[in-house]
């Protein structure tokens, strides 16, 4: 039977890597990563870095997999779907040919695997056609270091928090409190100028950027500073909190 660990590595910081997920990185011969591409190398640099700084006998190795490209012009679901379908299929191909049974394999999923990340969701799918077990190591979010950077609680007192996405923002409105992530077109500009956010992106890595305020007075300037960094960086991460 072969063995898959799923192992939340948090978002940048090696030092926001868990004991737990430590003994999972040492108990792992095969490391399964996607090739994004050049302009995203560094995202695989960090995992490498993760897995260098913590195991300490180096017989590990890495398989990288080209990403399937994602139909960026058709119906969302669609093609979230169809992309999540393909990279099922690599994956299943990828866990046959490279890891022989009774060997132990894993995912390093960047933040907590539970939260917005189609790790699991793909897995489900490749253990109907291939035989093995997985199990899932949480890890730090985004949402963690981003409140803790702001030095802010999370929520107002007895009050709930949304986590939602930017296109849902866009649709739906805010009401109290909500964290908003996958937000490539600046959603936070359509809401009202009173409205607080704090913003941070590529967190816990020595690129991080933060900015906090109302929407009338930092929206404009998240939205060039982000714009800015993604040109620099060739991609950008980024998350934030509002309160109506």
């Amino acid at each position: 039977m072969r063995r898959i660990h799923v192992i939340g590595i948090g978002v940048g910081d090696p030092d926001h890597v868990t004991t737990q997920a430590i003994r999972a990185l040492n108990d792992t011969r095969v490391f399964f990563a996607m090739d994004k591409g050049s302009a995203k190398s560094d995202l695989i640099a960090l995992r490498r870095e993760v897995c260098r700084r913590f195991i300490a006998e180096p017989d590990y190795r890495f398989v990288e997999l080209p990403d399937p490209v994602r139909d960026a012009d058709g119906d969302y679901g669609t093609a979230v779907a169809d992309w999540h379908a393909a990279r099922a299929r690599l994956w299943a191909r990828a866990i046959e040919n490279e890891l022989a049974d009774g060997e132990i394999g894993a995912f390093l999923a960047w933040g907590d695997p539970s939260l917005y990340d189609s790790t699991l969701r793909i897995l489900d799918d490749v253990a109907r056609h291939v035989e093995l077990t997985y199990d899932v190591i949480p890890g730090i979010t985004a949402v963690q270091v981003l409140t803790a950077r702001h030095r802010i609680p999370l929520n107002d007192i007895g009050e709930p928090v949304l986590i939602t996405t930017g296109r849902k923002l866009r649709a739906q409105g805010l009401s109290g409190s909500a964290v908003v992530m996958l937000d490539g077109d600046c959603a936070f500009l359509d809401c009202p100028p009173d409205t607080r956010i704090w913003w941070g992106a590529y967190l816990g890595t020595p690129d991080e950027l933060l900015v906090a305020g109302t929407v009338g007075e930092v929206g404009d300037r998240i939205a060039a500073v982000r714009a800015d960094a993604r040109a620099h960086h060739g991609w950008i991460m980024d998350t934030y909190l509002l309160r109506a």
